[in-house]
C-alpha cells in the first residue's frame, strides 16, 4: 500500500502522521520542495527575526514516513510527476499543496518562505528612519505591521488597505486599531493602484493609492501581505476545479474526477472554508481518518468542521482573538491583551505538534 502525501504544510503533516499511526503497514512518502515544515501563519516573525518558524521534517514526521526532495508538477493516473523528472506511484494521493501569492509587481511578498526571506534581508538594512508599507489589511497584513513595528520602532510603519480587519466585529476591530497605534503604525483605509519600486524611482518606492494617483506615497520597503492565489497543479492534472482552481471535492474530501486523490487544506473547494491552519488541521486529519477507515473496509464518515475564531498578533505583548459562530460569521465577544497572544501561539504549536487540547481542537492530530 503505497501513499503519496503532495505538501508537508499543516494539511500535509497532519495526514502523514495520522496515517502512519492508524495504517502503520502502508509506505507512505511525503514529497516537498523544502527540507523543512514552514508556520506560514508566523512568517512575519521571520520577517521581524522574532521567532523561528522553520523546523525539519524529520523532527515533524513519524518514525517511518519517507521523504523526498521535489515538487510534483502533474498527477498521473497512479503516479505523480516531480519537477526532478522522476515519478512517485501511489495507491492513494493526499494533495496538500495549499495556496501561493501573487505580488503586486514592485512588491515583496510575506505570505511565502521566500518573500519573507526576501523581507527580513531588506528589512535588516533599512537605517533608522525609513519608512515600511504593508499592503492588505486582513490578519496577514495586520500581524506583518505590528510585528515590523514592535521590533523595529525606529522605522515608519504604514498599513495600507481598503478596511481594516473587514471580517471583525465592530468592536474587534476598534481595538485592533487601538493596538496598531500603541505600535505608532500609521493606517489608511484606501486601495493601492500600483507600485513603482525603487530601482525605477530613485529614493525608494513610490505607491499610488486610488484615491489620490498623482500624490504617491514614499516607501522604502514594499511589503505585499493578500494571499489567496491557487496552484494549478489540480487544473493541470485534469482534475476538476473551481473557478479559483480548487480542486472539486466531494463530502469525503476525495476528489470528485479520482477517488484515490484526497484534497485538503487551501486548494480544497469545500463548502463554507477559508485559507487557514484551523482549516487545514482538521481536513488532514479527516482524510487520514476517512483513508484509514477504506483501508479496514470500513465506511467512511463525511467531512464537517466548524470554526472557532480567528487570532491575531499585535507584536509580541498583545493580541486580538475574535470569536465566530460555527459557519466562520463573527460573534461581537473577542480576546483581547495578553491571554490574546498566548492562546494564538498555542494554537500554532497544536497544528505544529499535534495538541488536542480543549482550546485548540480545531487544529489536532499533527504527530
Amino acid at each position: 500500500m503505497k501513499i503519496v502525501v503532495a505538501g508537508a504544510g499543516y494539511a500535509g503533516t497532519l495526514a502523514a502522521n495520522r496515517l502512519a499511526k492508524k495504517v502503520p503497514e502502508a509506505e507512505i512518502t511525503v514529497i516537498n520542495p523544502r527540507p523543512d515544515f514552514i508556520e506560514r501563519v508566523r512568517l512575519h516573525q521571520q520577517i521581524a527575526r522574532t521567532g523561528r518558524v522553520a523546523t525539519p521534517l524529520a523532527d515533524m514526521l513519524r518514525e517511518g514516513i519517507a521523504t523526498r526532495l521535489a515538487a510534483v508538477t502533474k498527477i498521473g493516473d497512479g503516479s505523480v510527476v516531480l519537477d526532478t523528472g522522476e515519478l512517485a506511484a501511489f495507491d492513494h494521493l493526499v494533495l496538500a499543496v495549499g495556496s501561493t501569492v501573487s505580488p503586486l509587481p514592485g512588491t515583496v511578498p510575506v505570505g511565502t518562505w521566500e518573500g519573507a526571506q526576501r523581507a527580513r534581508a531588506r528589512l535588516s538594512d533599512l537605517p533608522a528612519g525609513s519608512t515600511v508599507t504593508v499592503i492588505g489589511t486582513g490578519p496577514t497584513g495586520i500581524e506583518t505591521a505590528s510585528e515590523v513595528a514592535d521590533a523595529r520602532p525606529d522605522l515608519q510603519v504604514r498599513l495600507v488597505g481598503s478596511r481594516l480587519a473587514a471580517s471583525f466585529s465592530e468592536g474587534a476591530r476598534r481595538r485592533v486599531r487601538a493596538g496598531l497605534e500603541r505600535l505608532e503604525v500609521s493606517i489608511l483605509e484606501d486601495t493601492v493602484a500600483d507600485v513603482l519600486p525603487g530601482d525605477e524611482a530613485p529614493g525608494g518606492d513610490q505607491v499610488r493609492l486610488r484615491s489620490d494617483p498623482d500624490r504617491p506615497l514614499h516607501s522604502d520597503l514594499t511589503l505585499w501581505a493578500v494571499l489567496g492565489t491557487i496552484p494549478d497543479l489540480a487544473q493541470r492534472s485534469g482534475l476538476d476545479v473551481d473557478d479559483r482552481g480548487r480542486a472539486l471535492v466531494d463530502g469525503y474530501l476525495r476528489s470528485v474526477s479520482d477517488p484515490r486523490v484526497f484534497v485538503v487544506g487551501d486548494c480544497a473547494a469545500v463548502p463554507g472554508s477559508r485559507p487557514a491552519c484551523q482549516t487545514a488541521g482538521p481536513q488532514g486529519a479527516h482524510a487520514a481518518d476517512t483513508l484509514a477507515r477504506l483501508i479496514r473496509g470500513r465506511e467512511p464518515r463525511p467531512y464537517s468542521m466548524g470554526y472557532f475564531g480567528t487570532g491575531l498578533t499585535l507584536g509580541r505583548h498583545d493580541g486580538v482573538i475574535q470569536l465566530s459562530r460555527r459557519d466562520d460569521s463573527a460573534r461581537r465577544q473577542y480576546l483581547a491583551g495578553r491571554p490574546a497572544i498566548v492562546l494564538k501561539e498555542a494554537a500554532t504549536l497544536g497544528a505544529k505538534y499535534g495538541s488536542r487540547t480543549a482550546t485548540i481542537t480545531w487544529l489536532s492530530g499533527a504527530k
